[in-house]
């Protein structure tokens, strides 16, 4: 109900701003210049100039990785591994809700913009502001920027997993790294991170699950066999958590696996 509400006034507003452009619009005195407070709106009627089309380019182009983030996000950044074991640590230790997802998400956010900043870094200072500053075109940035991301997710990807793409994208062996697809090449990358997050939730799992063996085998010694494992077990694997400071080592250990 709250979120259709949120959603209902977000329309609304938006709809009231542009009601009041094209009102501004319709409005505009004979020099066709409107002037809103800290902005002055130009409206020619003549052939636009090579900067005002360039600056619209930039940000269109803007509009539209914004747009494509997500999806960029969890494909070609450590975001797949680092929010897949936060996930199976929460499901380990029982509260299938605590953490909630909006602090697991947060903190796979910040997690990965620790991990990725190298790359981040290169893709600013090689292809972002050269491109803004007008040094490079859309394509050769384009290109640069792309170089760092394919390098992280070769380091991270299994040959086995980039093999079966290939086969069943039925394309020739690649000679070089150089040679393979990004298309081919993102998907054995995120194959490869389910697999690693996989691998560590496994062993995130083993202490937890000792844990409610023990907490069983007690239970059913003493003939408590009608109360549930699970309301003596979860308390204790809290504490057990918290004793050793679990989020610190899973955190310290999980980031420590990307090369």
């Amino acid at each position: 109900m709250t979120k259709s509400r949120f959603g209902l006034a977000l329309k609304c507003a938006c709809l009231m701003l542009l009601l009041g452009l094209a009102a501004t619009c319709l409005a505009a005195p004979a020099n066709n210049v409107i002037s809103l407070p800290g902005v002055d709106v130009h409206l020619s009627n003549g052939a636009a100039q090579p900067a005002q089309v360039s600056t619209a380019l930039k940000v269109l182009l803007g509009l539209t990785v914004l747009s494509l983030a997500p999806a960029l996000l969890v494909s070609v950044t450590s975001f797949i591994r680092i929010i897949v074991v936060l996930s199976m640590l929460r499901h380990a230790i029982g509260m299938t809700e605590t953490p909630p997802n909006t602090v697991i998400i947060s903190l796979a956010l910040f997690l990965t913009l620790f991990t990725m900043s190298p790359v981040l870094t290169q893709i600013n200072q090689q292809a972002f502001e050269p491109f803004m500053d007008g040094k490079l075109a859309p394509e050769p940035a384009f290109n640069t920027a792309l170089k760092p991301l394919r390098d992280f997710m070769v380091r991270q990807t299994r040959e086995q997993d980039l093999q079966l793409m290939l086969e069943i994208a039925k394309s020739p062996e690649p000679k070089t790294v150089d040679d393979i697809a990004t298309v081919q090449l993102i998907p054995a990358f995120m194959l490869s991170e389910l697999r690693a997050a996989f691998q560590i939730g496994f062993v995130i799992f083993l202490p937890f699950v000792l844990i409610d063996l023990i907490v069983s085998a007690i239970l059913m010694s003493l003939g408590m066999m009608m109360v549930p494992p699970f309301t003596i077990s979860l308390p204790i694997k809290i504490l057990m958590f918290v004793l050793i400071d679990g989020w610190n080592l899973v955190i310290r250990a999980l980031l420590g696996t990307f090369q």
